[in-house]
């Protein structure tokens, strides 16, 4: 028995002790030697953020098995929205699990997948008749909105952007624009994938129109509006470095797509299910996709994704067509369901746009007096902030170094950008908000140190 498992472990939920607590450097005895094992078991290429083990979370914490109680402000990627171990969550996995665990839906249907694509055709963007099929993952849910619209138009292109993140398959590394870690050494890639500016208004100082007018004139030139299947983006770009475009681009690029005849996808499987202060980001940008991929939020830890959209458009697949065998498992169906009731009747929507409020205020505060902070930026509980050097190019340094020491000092932050230089902030939705001021706290902290390092 390993020292992680002879620890008593705490419960975890919402009744966990909210609070900052370290009781031993980061990582701790335990942890380490939870690491080890892990460097010597799991293959290298799959890295971690935090060196911790972790043993139990809830609230807006993440405990380690050395005692040590973390700040929450990554939610696993923007996952445990409703936060960890809701009681809704877990008494409905409990539920589930006691009944079965398994069928395959496309063997012997059973009403919690019915009942997610029910919720999901009623939550999502857009006043007209909708279907949906669940899948597994963001990248699954990805791939098979790209077959769905080739099938629905007879065409085989499709459109990314510049900054974009969508997966680690073979087709969405494709689509990702990031090689490192991302795609680098993994090709070759999916034919037919092309790629258009984005809008990036710090880097580019474009409005909305006329940087879709630039994305669509290198459509029509490089790709031909009548080989296009789809055009495919993040309303707000998680990975590429939460990157809001300028107010017109979205609705700009959508209404092309409309006029063209093809198919509009919104990527929210990030700023998907209340992140942003919308349950879905397009909202924020009054775009109704003609098909919507989701995951992460969705069921609050467990592996569940979806494409939802335009009844005709995913009733254009052959039976047979779409599916897998573990697509919508029933426990992670029960999980959905309970977070969709997390999410409608517990305010979450209106706690995203305090977090948010909490979060521009503390950052643009940060900003105003430190000029390495280039812009702060995002919605709801999805906000970022972007680092640079005296000359304005991006300073990936800067960012690990500030995550790394809010890390030590027992805060969960994470890094994105495609320079390595965005640090972005996606606190768990039941987070409090002494909690997350005392989080900026450190995060501040961490800058500041930094710059005293730099000067002394």
């Amino acid at each position: 028995m390993s020292a992680v498992e002879t620890q008593a472990i705490p419960l975890g939920g919402p009744g966990l002790a909210q609070e900052r607590r370290l009781v031993t450097a980061i990582p701790g005895p335990r942890s380490r030697d939870l690491l080890a094992r892990k460097a010597a078991a799991v293959a290298a290429g799959v890295g971690h953020t935090v060196p911790i083990a972790a043993v139990a979370a809830g609230g807006g914490v993440v405990v380690d098995a050395d005692g040590n109680s973390l700040i929450d402000l990554g939610s696993g990627i923007a996952v445990t929205s409703v936060g960890n171990a809701h009681p809704r969550v877990v008494e409905a996995v409990q539920r589930q699990a006691a009944q079965f665990t398994h069928t395959c839906f496309m063997i012997s249907p059973y009403e919690g997948y019915v009942e997610v694509a029910e919720a999901l055709n009623r939550v999502t963007p857009g006043a007209f008749e909708k279907k949906s099929a669940l899948f597994n993952s963001g990248a699954e849910a990805v791939e098979n909105a790209v077959k769905i619209a080739r099938k629905f138009t007879g065409r085989q292109a499709v459109v990314a952007f510049d900054h974009a993140y969508h997966g680690r398959t073979n087709l969405t590394m494709a689509l990702t624009a990031k090689s490192m870690p991302y795609k680098s050494g993994f090709g070759p890639f999916a034919a037919e994938v092309y790629r258009a500016p984005a809008s990036y208004p710090l880097r580019d100082g474009l409005s909305g129109e006329a940087a879709a007018a630039r994305a669509i004139d290198v459509i029509e030139k490089q790709v031909g509006a009548a080989n296009l299947a789809a055009v495919i983006i993040e309303p707000i770009q998680g990975e590429g470095g939460f990157i809001v475009p300028a107010e017109g681009f979205l609705p700009a690029i959508a209404a092309w797509c409309r006029d063209n005849g093809v198919v509009f996808i919104a990527d929210e499987v990030q700023t998907g299910f209340a992140r942003t202060g919308a349950m879905f980001a397009s909202e924020l940008f009054g775009v109704e996709p003609d098909l919507v991929t989701t995951a992460k939020g969705i069921a609050a830890g467990l592996p569940l994704a979806a494409v939802t959209g335009r009844a005709d458009i995913m009733d254009a697949s052959h039976v047979g067509g779409l599916g897998g065998t573990y697509g919508g498992n029933p426990i992670a169906c029960a999980a959905a369901l309970a977070s969709f009731e997390a999410f409608e009747n517990d305010g979450l929507v209106e706690r995203a746009r305090e977090i948010g409020e909490v979060l521009a205020s503390r950052l643009e505060a940060m900003r105003a007096g430190d000029p390495r902070i280039a812009e702060v930026r995002g919605r709801g509980a999805m906000m970022a902030i972007e680092f640079v050097d005296a000359e304005g190019r991006p300073d990936a340094a800067l960012a690990g170094a500030v995550a790394r020491a809010s890390i030590a000092n027992g805060v969960i932050v994470l890094t994105c950008g495609t320079h390595g230089n965005v640090i972005r902030f996606l606190p768990p939705l039941s987070i409090g908000d002494a909690l997350l001021h005392e989080g900026l706290d450190v995060v501040a902290a961490a800058l500041a140190a930094n710059r005293q390092e730099v000067n002394s």
